[in-house]
């Protein structure tokens, strides 16, 4: 595309990506669980959904990715989220969006020096089959949380969404740590 910026290319991309994945999402099929595959339910109501605070494990319809000690560490101007990512799964996922309950985005950074997995590409944060990511660690990928995430009203816990390319949305509960 002569003429335009490589910001410009990029968010071009990945506005057409996501048009692409909500109108094959219409056509999918239903799932082994008799969902449609691109719906979202609360774990405890599906069957291959199991959570506790800090962690999700999805096992459905081909999907094996489990999200362990995720931990919110808020301060006065937003915070970061700290988790590990597994993709036991047999193709690449990608991290795409992180919200909270208070309605503000986080922000993805990828990994330092790396093109494989914890990369920041225009889908998200690649996560190859077979490998896990460690989230807010040195080097690796991590998630910084707008202001509005301090907003827990007094809760030990952030309700915070996944958004993945594969797994879609997944719902989870991240520890809150001050500070």
């Amino acid at each position: 595309m002569r003429g335009t910026t490589p910001n410009a290319r990029a968010v071009l991309a990945m506005s057409l990506s996501a048009a692409l994945a909500l109108l094959t999402a219409g056509c999918a099929g239903a799932g082994d669980d008799a969902r449609p595959s691109g719906a979202t339910a609360s774990a405890g109501q599906t069957p291959g959904i199991a959570s506790a605070p800090g962690r999700v494990a999805v096992r459905v319809a081909g999907i094996d990715l489990a999200v362990t000690d995720a931990v919110a560490h808020l301060g006065p101007s937003g915070g970061t989220l700290s988790m590990t990512v597994r993709n036991n799964g047999t193709v690449p996922e990608h991290l795409g969006m992180v919200g909270t309950s208070a309605g503000g985005r986080g922000e993805l950074v990828g990994a330092e020096g790396t093109e494989g997995s914890g990369a920041l590409t225009t889908a998200g944060i690649l996560l190859r089959p077979g490998t896990t990511v460690a989230f807010g660690g040195g080097g690796g990928p991590s998630v910084k949380l707008p202001r509005a995430a301090r907003d827990t009203g007094g809760q030990r816990t952030l309700p915070v969404t996944l958004q993945f390319g594969v797994a879609g949305l997944v719902h989870l509960d991240a520890r809150v740590s001050d500070g």
